[in-house]
């Protein structure tokens, strides 16, 4: 997990270890439910960010935003996908589907706020919850290797979606599912980096440029 840097590092980090907090709180080792419910709120990140991309895009009227916009929107098809997956394997009962439901709300309304104010802790904060589903998924591969989750087959969808092989397993869906959630980190902490080189660019050109004015004076 990348090491915060900043305030505003911190600020991701914190939110992350609060959604962690609630996760372990609802669901302890229940992966496969618990993947219902994070799949969900997974899903929104790239959603916003693509939409928000795009109309900036609109309003300076300027090519260039394209590639960015298309991995946001990837992001957030990919975590749609993952959702699909663990449906078949979870079946979430009614208060699940009712937790989604509310968890989906609050978490679309805060992200959207902090994508238009805060894009770049906004980053930070998704490639910190990558990071923690790394870490689950993980953990729910390592119940299934030593036997304490039974290593069924994979659901159907999720062997075309990826081309596994037609006997694969859980095992082989949460390699991949894994895999998946490493790509978006690095993403999303790249981005976020981004951020930082141009900050630090900015203050940089202000610096020379409030020496060229007193040289001048």
């Amino acid at each position: 997990m990348k090491t915060p840097s900043n305030l505003s590092d911190l600020f991701a980090l914190s939110m992350t270890k609060f959604f962690r907090l609630i996760a372990d709180t609802f669901f302890a080792k229940r992966y496969g439910h618990r993947a219902v419910v994070l799949e969900t709120i997974a899903g929104v990140p790239g959603m916003v960010a693509g939409m928000l991309i795009h109309l900036k895009s609109l309003r300076n009227m300027k090519t260039g935003y394209g590639p960015q916009i298309r991995e946001m929107l990837a992001e957030a098809e990919n975590e749609r996908m993952h959702l699909m997956f663990f449906i078949e394997i979870a079946k979430p009962n009614i208060f699940e589907r009712f937790l989604v439901i509310g968890a989906q709300g609050i978490f679309m309304t805060f992200y959207t706020f902090m994508y238009i104010f805060f894009p770049k802790t906004s980053h930070r904060m998704i490639g910190y919850f990558e990071d923690e589903a790394v870490n689950s998924y993980t953990e729910y591969l390592e119940l299934v290797k030593n036997g304490s989750v039974e290593n069924i087959n994979a659901p159907q969808i999720a062997i075309n979606y990826y081309g596994l092989r037609s006997n694969a397993k859980l095992s082989d869906l949460i390699r991949s599912v894994r895999a998946d959630e490493m790509h978006h980190s690095e993403v999303n902490h790249s981005y976020a980096d981004n951020f930082d080189k141009k900050d630090r660019k900015s203050k940089n050109l202000k610096a020379v440029e409030t020496i060229n004015n007193n040289k001048v004076a």
